[in-house]
């Protein structure tokens, strides 16, 4: 008895260490902020639309709408969630589920600030530090897409399962020109980890140095992220509404709550790649306000695209990616490796 005794407290002991509680802390905070900032996008983004298209957005609910998200949450909440008989359905409730948490873990490497002294203990603003931090992302975010795919599977329906397939293919297509492009960048700090990322650009940010590649990074993050004009596994005029068309109530939101919060660690991702990071440059900015500004002005433009741009037809969005896109980017890391070897 005493031996058992041992081996569990054995086992509950590094339950109480500092780092493991702070790691659970910062972790709990990373994924309810994450979940959190969802509702506030909605609104941002309807906001904002009503704004570049010369409308009223939200109005009605609260002061200027603050009320909306808050009457959506609680629509969805309480809707009827609505099985197909013959839906498989363990897939069925899998899917989102991947979706959002593969949304979640991925934004667990992304530092957002200098590591601050709180009683003497030094924490880092981020979830973890690992070396290979781009890898990692690039790995998560990937396999979102298997969210997507069991969702129109798992569905019984021909036009979901259209919608999960060439939202696999243009995942996989676009994922090409996006790790190539941050290659370009890894190419001149010679280092995988973010952190690194963010002090080599302490006195110019890469933007300066590598705009071939910032472009193609961000064109296809938008494609990544399923925003317009690259919306197409969702395509309602022509799949109904794609991969989700047989889901309700909260596992319909789920899905866009993995995609608003893919926003948010792909403009972090811009950030910390091409923009610096937290460093301010010489602007009396905390260094996680300068980290938050630069994402909230990205967030901005991914709205301001959807305004903005139509919707691209299928073809010619495989064939931008493929024959323009990849072109660009293998064009662009020659050309780098070359500059950086001589």
């Amino acid at each position: 008895m005493s031996e058992f005794i041992d081996e569990v407290l054995e086992f509950i002991d590094p339950l109480f260490e500092p780092a493991f509680m702070i790691g659970s802390i910062k972790a709990l905070v990373i994924a309810a902020a994450l979940l959190g900032v969802v509702p506030p996008l909605v609104w941002l983004e309807r906001r904002l639309m009503g704004r570049f298209q010369v409308r009223l957005g939200p109005n009605r609910v609260g002061p200027l709408g603050l009320g909306q998200p808050f009457a959506d949450s609680i629509k969805l909440l309480f809707k009827e969630s609505i099985i197909q008989s013959s839906a498989d359905k363990f897939l069925y409730h899998l899917a989102p589920a991947v979706v959002v948490f593969t949304a979640i873990v991925a934004f667990a490497v992304i530092p957002f600030g200098e590591p601050v002294t709180v009683f003497g203990q030094e924490i880092g603003l981020w979830g973890a530090n690992i070396n290979s931090g781009i890898l990692f992302i690039f790995a998560i975010s990937g396999m979102g897409i298997y969210g997507m795919v069991l969702a129109g599977l798992s569905s019984n329906n021909k036009y979901s399962l259209m919608g999960g397939l060439r939202s696999s293919a243009q995942m996989i297509s676009y994922e090409l020109t996006l790790g190539l492009s941050a290659l370009s960048v890894i190419v001149l700090t010679g280092s995988l980890n973010l952190i690194d990322l963010v002090q080599n650009q302490s006195t110019v940010p890469y933007i300066f140095l590598q705009p071939l590649a910032f472009l193609l990074f961000f064109i296809a993050g938008v494609a990544e992220t399923n925003r317009a004009p690259f919306d197409l596994p969702e395509a309602e005029q022509e799949l109904v509404a794609g991969f989700h068309t047989e889901y309700t109530g909260m596992k319909f939101a789920m899905f866009f709550m993995g995609e608003y919060i893919n926003m948010v660690t792909m403009s972090s991702m811009i950030t910390l790649l091409f923009l610096g990071g937290w460093n301010a440059y010489g602007l009396p900015l905390w260094p996680i306000l300068a980290f938050a500004i630069k994402v909230f002005f990205l967030l901005c433009v991914f709205i301001w695209l959807r305004s903005t741009f139509p919707r691209l037809r299928y073809d010619r969005l495989m064939t931008f990616g493929w024959k323009v896109l990849l072109p660009l980017c293998i064009l662009n890391l020659l050309v780098t490796s070359v500059i950086k070897v001589l």
